[in-house]
């Protein structure tokens, strides 16, 4: 398989972010995910990391599964952080240790500053730190719009986002959107309506007790997600604060 060192860091940080519980029985849609998984690590060409997914994944479904999940993990984490090192420095995103909670706090930081008209954030998970910790780093006159989940999102959400509007009124403006139960399936920001970058958990948890990736997706990726999402938030029903 040859991918540009972009297309095939991209790949892997995708790949990450839509990874299944491992510790738990696969369906189809698992199992295409580890094929998916196994090539990339292939074109990756690290040694003996290839040889190492291929046999953590055959004994997955039998004894010591966590175990064998947990190696499946690791060798994607280190293809991906390899992966970033050939990519083009555009393309580059991060990848963040467990416990590295402030290296995710600025990696989101890089990707909010970059925006100059608008941003979106998409989190059905959402509590008051996506406002309080992340949010707050935009640029001052750019509009934050922060769509969650109604039945997922917490109960310090909407009280964030009141004091929000009292300290910046229309120099910060902000909107925020719940939609319907079972429509969000990824978290991500978008900036500018059009440069789209994934998240590899909830903002809340970002790489608290897990690695995590922040990666940049492609302009194809990118423009489905927008169109998609732009509908999902016009339906969405704003918080009541």
């Amino acid at each position: 398989m040859i991918l540009s060192p972009e297309a095939l860091y991209v790949q892997l940080g995708q790949l990450i972010a839509e990874m299944p519980d491992l510790a738990k029985p696969l369906g189809q849609d698992g199992g295409r995910w580890l094929g998916r998984a196994a090539i990339l690590v292939d074109a990756v060409g690290d040694g003996i990391d290839p040889i190492n997914f291929r046999i953590a994944a055959d004994h997955l479904a039998g004894y010591g599964r966590e175990t064998h999940a947990q190696k499946i993990e690791t060798i994607l984490y280190r293809a991906l952080a390899k992966a970033e090192l050939a990519a083009p420095t555009s393309a580059q995103g991060a990848f963040i240790p467990a416990g590295a909670e402030l290296d995710a706090f600025a990696a989101v930081g890089r990707v909010l500053s970059a925006a100059t008209e608008d941003i979106l954030i998409v989190d059905p998970y959402s509590d008051s730190s996506a406002l309080t910790a992340f949010a707050v780093q935009a640029p001052a006159g750019v509009s934050v719009r922060l769509l969650a989940c109604a039945k997922s999102h917490k109960a310090t959400l909407a009280p964030a986002a009141t004091r929000w509007a009292v300290q910046f009124g229309s120099s910060r403006p902000l909107q925020v959107r719940l939609a319907a139960s079972g429509a969000l399936h990824d978290r991500f920001i978008q900036t500018d309506h059009a440069t789209v970058w994934t998240l590899g958990q909830s903002l809340n948890g970002l790489a608290k007790r897990a690695h995590t990736t922040i990666i940049r997706v492609d302009a194809e990726t990118a423009a489905l997600k927008r169109d998609a999402y732009q509908a999902i938030w016009a339906e969405a029903l704003p918080l009541a604060c």
